[in-house]
């Protein structure tokens, strides 16, 4: 029998009073896949992932983690998220953080946490307080937290904010290994020539609907696009506008 998808969802709506945010949204990840979820602002990427982790109620349609139905306190043992303003408490040190989430997620190795700290020169922030660290270092503290339990799902919107380049190669190639080890990945981010270089496959929504999917190379094909910017823009329909405002900008 062959086992469910790490993360299925199916015909999902959020609504936020009279707005439809996500709009009877379906798309599935697989095992070992780093799936982009992409989309202009406003286009339902981070109500989405909300929704999966339970911190926007689903109005209609259904999310399944490693077979199991999401959100629940089970489920949440699967997961790991890094969200595009990082849940993290302020009043804490990062060691104090990480020892809770530690204990939450019954980590007792401190190898795991030992290592991730060292890999993000985080060390000697440790005895901090969070809400001192710059922007960059408390990205790292919510991927560090993230990563900690080795999760079978990532969910990552936006991962790479204030991260410096050497700590964006370095979540890279820990990404990769999360991968090749059997996990998976959701991936949100406008930065579309970093989705194309690590996403497996990529979904493209706008105004809450599924528009586009497929390997970054189908994608291309489909549209005749040389890039996956030009088929994220023909997918939502901007490309006539931004053609528009670069020859107005052209000639002011």
């Amino acid at each position: 029998m062959q086992s469910a998808d790490p993360l299925q969802v199916t015909s999902l709506v959020v609504r936020y009073g009279e707005k439809v945010a996500v709009d009877h949204l379906t798309f599935s990840v697989k095992t070992g896949e780093i799936y982009g979820l992409l989309g202009p602002n406003g286009a339902g990427k981070s109500s989405t992932i909300k929704a999966i982790l339970g911190l926007v109620p689903a109005d209609e349609g259904t999310i399944r983690v490693m077979g199991k139905e999401a959100p629940s306190k089970e489920v949440m043992n699967y997961i790991g998220a890094v969200l595009e303003s990082p849940a993290i408490f302020d009043v804490l040190t990062p060691l104090e953080f990480f020892e809770f989430v530690a204990s939450v997620r019954r980590v007792k190795d401190p190898s795991r946490l030992n290592a991730l700290v060292e890999a993000f020169e985080l060390r000697q922030y440790l005895k901090t307080p969070i809400a001192s660290l710059s922007m960059g270092n408390k990205q790292k503290v919510a991927v560090i937290a993230a990563m900690l339990h080795r999760p079978k799902l990532l969910l990552l919107d936006e991962p790479f904010n204030g991260l410096d380049v050497k700590s964006v190669r370095i979540f890279k190639e820990l990404l990769k290994m999360h991968v090749e080890g059997g996990g998976s990945v959701i991936f949100s981010t406008h930065i579309m020539d970093v989705a194309e270089k690590i996403c497996t496959r990529v979904g493209i929504i706008n105004e809450g609907k599924m528009v586009a999917e497929g390997t970054v190379e189908e994608l291309r094909n489909q549209v005749k696009a040389a890039s996956l910017e030009d088929v994220f823009l023909k997918a939502t329909e901007e490309e006539e506008e931004v053609k528009s405002l670069i020859n107005a900008l052209s000639g002011s």
